[in-house]
């Protein structure tokens, strides 16, 4: 029996131009002159006039930075992509808050909320991961498993994404809808350090969207070997995924204190760079009936966290589909506040926002796990 084989060459892929929106400072003007766009010694200065166009403007078409030749700009084009994300999906809440899940790629998708009244005008939470490893017990999207680390671009992309929707070009100085930034939403930030401090760096340019480090906070379960490391890259607020006062309790809540009990976080949390009564340590602490929100645990609280300057964010629980717990009562919390006020904490109780659309803390998961797991049922029918 002959065999032929044939040899021809399948279609090459259209290659996909480079995003420029992830790029910082130098490798913007590296890039300019790998792709031969501008000569070395103009390539700085072109770099600088392309920043400010890309990120205090905005822009998604070379074509209106009108302060550029026509024919670089034609280059610009030919050479590289400033192109938004896909928005699959953007649904807002009747309290304002909006909701948008993200496409990156096939089979990549997150979302990203923006809370309005929150912090100096608007909080964004942003993703750092698509799904999470930590399988928190409590949060949603630790029942998606991790598809991968977002890269420096998609972070930013998330902030550009609400940006458009907000009419917040260019970056306007007063009257601001979104001022802070928390990296609260999908991923573990400290496990993505080096694109979540990259991101940090090109949104907080001066001559870009210019949001003040003191207005972007990171938060994490507690990777303490990276917490100095955040400390020193990103100058951020540090805010602390806690919900317990001791390891039995916390090991079942957070599996990551198995790894790193809590002595080993507070020291951690302590030695972190640049912490002051100015520059408080955020803890989080969810609010789970019958589970952690007694007096005693209050009680405990402030005690394990003695001497650091700090403030405790309450959250009620907010549910979601085949979750096993309950919120804490109103009345339940108001005392738990009261312990910790008295203890000397500040301690508001995060109202809830965006619960009607599963936007609210620990409600986040992407649709990527069921496309995933469609194309597996598909597949297996198949064979």
């Amino acid at each position: 029996m002959g065999v032929t084989l044939d040899l021809s060459r399948a279609p090459a892929k259209a290659l996909v131009p480079p995003n420029l929106t992830g790029l910082d400072r130098k490798e913007l003007a590296a890039a300019l002159v790998e792709a031969g766009v501008v000569p070395e010694a103009k390539a700085k200065m072109r770099a600088s006039q392309l920043w400010r166009w890309i990120h205090h403007y905005g822009v998604t078409d070379f074509a209106e930075m009108t302060d550029v030749a026509k024919e670089t700009r034609a280059a610009l084009a030919a050479a590289f992509s400033l192109a938004r994300p896909h928005i699959v999906e953007r649904q807002v809440s009747k309290d304002g808050t909006r909701k948008y899940l993200i496409r990156m790629g096939p089979g990549i998708e997150v979302e990203t909320v923006y809370i309005p009244d929150v912090g100096r005008a608007g909080a964004l939470c942003v993703s750092s991961q698509v799904g999470c490893t930590l399988n928190c017990t409590f949060c949603h999207t630790g029942t998606q498993a991790l598809v991968r680390n977002l890269t420096a671009a998609e972070i930013v992309a998330q902030v550009q994404v609400a940006r458009d929707d907000l009419g917040e070009w260019p970056s306007p100085k007063e009257d601001r809808k979104l001022t802070n930034i928390v990296f609260m939403g999908m991923g573990e930030p400290l496990y993505n350090l080096d694109h979540v401090a990259k991101a940090i760096d090109i949104i907080s340019d001066n001559e870009g969207i210019a949001i003040s480090r003191r207005r972007i906070t990171v938060s994490t379960s507690g990777v303490v070997p990276q917490l100095q490391a955040l400390g020193e890259k990103t100058r951020a607020g540090l805010a602390i995924s806690l919900h317990a006062t001791n390891d039995e309790l916390r090991e079942k809540l957070v599996p990551l204190n198995k790894k790193y009990p809590l002595a080993e976080l507070m020291a951690g949390i302590r030695a972190y760079p640049g912490l002051s009564n100015a520059n408080r340590v955020t803890f989080e602490y969810v609010m789970l009936k019958g589970v952690n929100d007694s007096p005693a645990e209050a009680k405990a609280l402030v005690q394990l966290l003695k001497g650091v300057p700090a403030k405790i964010n309450l959250i009620p629980f907010n549910p979601w589909p085949g979750s096993g717990y309950e919120c804490s009562s109103w009345s339940t919390i108001e005392a738990f506040a009261a312990i910790l006020n008295r203890g000397g904490y500040a301690s508001p109780i995060r109202t809830p926002r965006g619960r009607d659309i599963l936007a609210a803390c620990g409600q986040l998961k992407s649709e990527s796990e069921k496309v995933r797991a469609s194309a597996r049922r598909k597949a297996a029918v198949s064979e």
